[in-house]
């Protein structure tokens, strides 16, 4: 009998690895003065590699959230029921300290970048009421009395889903609602409404776009006597009853399907004043400024994991005489794969390190570019990793298309690109030491060929528009991973980033690097272990 059912030349699953077993992880890790956390990012990792961990990601987004807005006897109580697999991706999230970085600790918010960047890795959606937890801690502490109620709940590790008085739970999650139909990024075209009521407030109105609704709290604009304020909107008051936060509808997105966006409706809703009356762009900006950070740090674990597969698949396929992984082609593309992952790595752990010290002018300019960059490159670089894999990478078993949907969402989140590229120009003309401190970074790396980058970034700042603002951005994001790579990589890749990005012997995709480019041993630096 003919044998038709040999399966050959197919590689194994990846798994049973260490996921945090990254070089660029670990060596910024250690740099950036959160070394002490190894231990737990190892043993996090590990998890992150099992077979159950995977599972839970894919059950979590074929599975996806369910509106239910009344109880069997007619009763309003809009709610989201998840896969238990949600769940489980958000007791490891909470458990581990990813929504909890604010303890002060040296290297707290690298060790936390890290932690989110390896875990993040399994499944993206859940850390987005990750993200926002971590968030909103900065925004809060500008009401003093709000913040010392709720800031030790946000900052718990127990994870304690279910709407509840906020001070009865073990652990809060928060979430935010800014952006409305009319107006998108344009918050200050909101129409939700705030009048006062003794000691709360109370709201009117219809946000478009609030992911996790199924959190505690939520930071809320909405226009006050005074102007666009900032308010604090749990789903339950503190007397138990329900706060009327209507859920309309879950937004049926491209990706992210693991995750709930909600439009909710609030009908006298009750809330906090947060911050000063009239300066509330002002005061949810600290929470934004973070979940931008988040952004930046969820589109380079989409990469790492996408080079991952790739870098995985062509190790063990052999095609035209020869695994993949030997092929001049694939090396080109394997090894520019490579170089944009870890410089991505690199700026987000850096960004981070500027968080845990306060580097308040460089973060400034840093964060809205490093967002700007990074997210921008996800979704071609989840095409060309896809591509690596051949048919394979087009079928869902592999995992590659939930990437491949994933990575548009961080650009879009938190101010889409020309929001971000516009908030570099206006740092930049606002924030003079923004720039200052931002070069100063640049410049200490001692390459000749970064500072001819710098002198020709020099000339034509003085230049910016709007129309431009796009292409200075990329440039200086360019710039600034190149130093760091300079620093703090082998020069096989530190050469390689700089003769593409910077020196322009580069083609207009993945796989263009020049000729006499180490990609075996860039590949090889990058492969999963």
């Amino acid at each position: 009998m003919t044998v038709t059912h040999d399966v050959t030349n197919q590689a194994p699953p990846l798994v049973g690895h260490d996921v945090a077993q990254d070089v660029a992880l670990l060596s910024g890790l250690e740099r950036e003065g959160a070394g002490w956390y190894a231990e737990d990012l190892h043993r996090l990792g590990r998890r992150a590699g099992t077979a159950q961990a995977q599972a839970w990601g894919v059950q979590a987004n074929v599975n996806e959230p369910v509106l239910v807005t009344h109880d069997r006897y007619g009763h309003r109580i809009d709610e989201v029921e998840f896969h238990p697999a949600w769940h489980q991706l958000m007791e490891v999230a909470v458990g581990e300290g990813l929504a909890a970085p604010w303890s002060g600790a040296p290297g707290a918010h690298v060790a936390r970048a890290a932690g989110f960047y390896t875990w993040s890795q399994v499944e993206g959606g859940h850390g987005c009421p990750i993200s926002m937890t971590a968030a909103v801690v900065p925004a809060l502490r500008m009401q003093p009395d709000l913040a010392a109620v709720y800031e030790p709940l946000l900052q718990s590790r127990t994870y304690d889903p279910g709407l509840r008085v906020p001070t009865s739970k073990a652990g809060l999650l928060a979430g935010m609602g800014m952006t409305e139909k009319q107006g998108g990024s344009d918050v200050r075209a909101n129409t939700t409404s705030a009048v006062p009521d003794g000691d709360t407030w109370r709201l009117t109105g219809h946000k478009w776009f609030t992911s996790a609704p199924m959190c505690d709290l939520f930071l809320v604009l909405a226009q006050a006597p005074g102007g666009l304020s900032c308010f604090l909107v749990p789903r339950v008051l503190p007397d138990g009853s329900r706060n009327t936060f209507r859920i309309q509808r879950l937004k049926d997105k491209l990706g992210n399907r693991s995750n709930a966006s909600s439009e909710p409706e609030f009908d006298n809703t009750v809330g906090w004043l947060v911050g000063e009356e009239g300066r509330g762009v002002r005061t949810i900006i600290e929470m934004v400024g973070m979940t931008r950070l988040d952004c930046v740090i969820g589109s380079a674990a989409l990469m790492r994991q996408a080079l991952s597969q790739a870098i995985h698949h062509a190790k063990h396929r052999s095609a035209f005489g020869g695994l993949l992984v030997d092929k001049p082609a694939m090396q080109n593309v394997l090894a520019d794969l490579a170089l944009e992952s870890e410089a991505a790595t690199t700026l987000m752990l850096r960004l981070a390190g500027a968080v845990d010290r306060d580097e308040a002018a460089f973060k400034r300019l840093a964060v809205a570019v490093g967002k700007y960059w990074v997210t921008k490159r996800c979704p071609v670089y989840a095409g060309e990793a896809l591509e690596c894999l051949g048919g394979n990478g087009y079928v869902e078993e592999s995992g590659m298309p939930r990437l491949y949907r994933e990575a548009p969402l961080n650009s879009v989140w938190e101010g889409s690109g020309n929001v971000n590229a516009l908030d570099v120009l206006r740092a930049m003309a606002r924030e003079p030491e923004s720039v200052e401190a931002f070069f100063a970074e640049v410049e200490l790396a001692d390459d000749a060929r970064i500072t001819a980058a710098v002198s020709d970034l020099s000339k034509d700042l003085g230049e910016a528009d709007e129309v431009s603002a796009r292409r200075l951005v990329e440039r200086l994001a360019m710039t600034l991973q190149a130093s760091l790579l300079v620093r703090y990589a082998p020069s096989s890749v530190s050469d390689a980033f700089l003769a593409s990005r910077i020196e322009g012997d580069w083609g207009s995709a993945f796989g263009t690097l020049p000729r006499g480019t180490a990609f075996a041993e860039i590949i090889e630096r990058a492969a999963p272990r």
